[in-house]
């Protein structure tokens, strides 16, 4: 069994560059692969490895300043749903294009996800989630809006083309573990709105704490590594990748005409050209062929090792 953990915090990281030797070595010596995302504005990332080895990533992370109080989402894995470990310098770690923004001065009311359905339930809360279309699609809350945008950084674009549909709501938001729906709270109170609300974990603390039968969720959550989809109680979706797009596609997208592993589906298929999908074919052929060959070297090979 592999613990996978989800981590993110806003801090002030004085030499990002200087940190990102140790924290590889750290990850490398203790069998934890993911990524990592450092810049001045805080630490992101999504790691997995044995239990040992995680506990001694989130502890030296932890311990340095201004990270005591990192927050986690814990899940597990048959298998390691990573097939390597990076650690990147970036500009901001999530995305939003949008100087002065800083979570570290103000950010909305956390909701507990015991609290999250009385918030959201409430007839004044217009509730939005900051996620990708892709992500919105194979799952969300009741009643929430979707804000159809490819990346985090059109939110800003889409809530000043929007907002006049708020005027008199107070706002909640959410997003896969916290982080987005955080940076989005600080960037709407710079904006002036008064009253918004985040849900304290994200989704995934909300899908293992929240009973089924208590949930105002509906479908699956999306999640950045091989598992692709997750469902109440953090248990792995049926969702698969589109190894041309990167989307998620259920079982049911599966079985449409346009569906073809590693090379199409429904949602890609006008996006890509014949040259591109043979190039996808043979792609594809290749990996297969590599598979075959280790596992003819190694019949024992995990179907991760195997890639």
């Amino acid at each position: 069994m592999v613990i996978v953990a989800a981590l993110y915090r806003f801090a002030p990281v004085a030499d990002p560059a200087a940190l990102r030797p140790v924290l590889r070595e750290l990850c490398e010596g203790h069998g934890v692969k993911g990524t990592l995302l450092l810049a001045t504005e805080g630490i992101n990332g999504t790691i997995a490895g044995p239990r040992a080895g995680l506990d001694a990533v989130l502890a030296r992370i932890r311990a340095l300043p201004g990270f005591a109080e990192l927050d986690w989402k814990e899940s597990a894995a048959e298998t390691m749903p990573f097939a390597r470990l990076k650690v990147r310098l970036k500009r901001e770690i999530v995305t939003m294009g949008q100087p002065g923004v800083d979570p570290t001065a103000a950010v909305g009311r956390y909701v507990d996800p015991a609290d999250w359905n009385a918030l959201i339930s409430a007839p004044d809360v217009a509730v939005i989630d900051t996620r990708n279309d892709y992500e919105v699609e194979i799952g969300s809350f009741d009643g929430a809006v979707d804000p159809k945008t490819k990346s985090f950084g059109e939110f800003p674009a889409w809530w000043e083309a929007n907002k006049h549909r708020f005027h008199n709501k107070r706002l909640a938001m959410f997003c896969t573990g916290g982080i987005r729906c955080e940076k989005a709270t600080s960037w709407l109170i710079g904006q002036g709105v008064e009253e918004v609300y985040h849900l304290k974990g994200g989704i995934l603390k909300y899908l293992e704490e929240v009973p089924e039968e208590e949930s105002l969720w509906h479908g699956a959550c999306f999640v950045f590594d091989r598992r692709v989809s997750l469902e109440h109680g953090l248990r792995a979706g049926e969702h698969v990748l589109c190894h041309a797009c990167r989307r998620p596609l259920s079982e049911a997208d599966r079985t449409r005409p346009e569906y073809e592993s590693g090379v199409s589906c429904h949602r890609c298929l006008s996006e890509y050209s014949e040259s591109d999908r043979a190039r996808f074919r043979e792609r594809d052929r290749q990996i297969r062929l590599e598979t075959a060959r280790r596992t003819a070297r190694d019949p024992l090979l995990s179907d991760d090792e195997r890639g």
